[in-house]
């Protein structure tokens, strides 16, 4: 068996034409904020991300990047002065924060009707009752590609791997509200294979290279990679890609030192899944796409408009 690859890319667009296609109706123009602070360059990449699809949707875009040492205090009052903007719909403080901030602090300030990344307490409660809420972006893009690739999830059993309060508790509650019957799997969990090769929807976020071989696949499950991880030594490599896909993983790894994986070895989950994203190119691709629509959606919550 060779699984279907379902790739992120053309869903990815076909979400963000229709926020423009939204936003282009609206008689105004919905407003994200994004918050960096420090020089982390993997938050730069991904803020530069999000800041060119919000502008290219149509919708306005602020960027705020703040030195690593900026104080709680400071970002507090940043935060502060953004909720009680009109023209500012989406919050969102880019993770991680420098050692000496409270993330947890500053990601609870955020107004929860602007908090487009679905974090804020009030939120995570209103998504686990079943209400409508702003969810995580990640959850939400699997759900996403799930259902645009004509994958059922009602009535079949959903496993997730990882328990993060990002992606494993509320993709399970997603899951859940899409009437899957779901288990959660964690570091704890006994004889992990026999219960992963019971789920029709197997969803890997546990940061682990490579992680979710096999053994670990029941034949012809659809299996989520949310996982992303830099693979360096060739040996790992050539472990995880097959021949076909080699050349091109050598190649990264001798251009940036490194190459991407997900938590799923990618090989062997090709030869038992029956449907399987890619990393890069499938998951990933769902986020920044997602963050647009929860911008939209924060806009609309705001002004009352259904």
């Amino acid at each position: 068996m060779t699984a279907r690859l379902l790739s992120g890319k053309p869903i990815a667009e076909e979400i963000k034409a229709e926020v423009a296609a939204e936003v282009a109706a609206l008689r105004f123009r919905p407003g994200l904020a994004v918050v960096r602070v420090g020089e982390d360059p993997a938050s730069a990449v991904y803020v530069g991300s999000k800041v060119k699809t919000t502008e290219e949707l149509g919708m306005h875009s602020e960027h705020i990047h703040l030195p690593a040492e900026t104080s709680g205090d400071e970002i507090l009052a940043i935060v502060k002065e953004l909720n009680s903007r009109d023209d500012i719909d989406g919050i969102l403080v880019q993770l991680p924060l420098p050692g000496h901030v409270n993330e947890r602090e500053i990601l609870e300030a955020i107004d929860p009707v602007k908090d487009v990344d679905g974090f804020h307490p009030m939120n995570v409660g209103r998504l686990s009752q079943g209400q409508d809420a702003l969810v995580p972006c990640t959850p939400a893009g699997v759900i996403e590609i799930l259902k645009r690739s004509g994958i059922e999830i009602a009535g079949k059993n959903a496993v997730v791997l990882g328990r993060s309060n990002i992606v494993g508790k509320p993709m399970a509650m997603l899951l859940l509200h899409e009437n899957a019957t779901v288990t959660i799997c964690h570091s704890r969990t006994r004889d992990l294979a026999s219960v992963t090769t019971q789920a029709d929807i197997l969803v890997a976020a546990i940061g682990r290279a490579g992680f979710v071989r096999g053994e670990y696949i029941a034949e012809g499950a659809t299996v989520i990679d949310v996982g992303i991880n830099n693979v360096s030594d060739v040996s790992e490599a050539t472990e995880l890609f097959s021949e076909e896909d080699m050349p091109k993983r050598l190649a990264a790894i001798e251009k940036r030192g490194f190459t991407l994986v997900g938590d799923v070895n990618p090989r062997e989950a090709m030869e038992r899944a029956g449907a399987f994203t890619p990393v890069p190119g499938g998951v990933g691709l769902l986020t920044v796409a997602m963050l647009m629509q929860n911008t939209l959606k924060a806009a609309k919550l705001r002004r009352g408009i259904n």
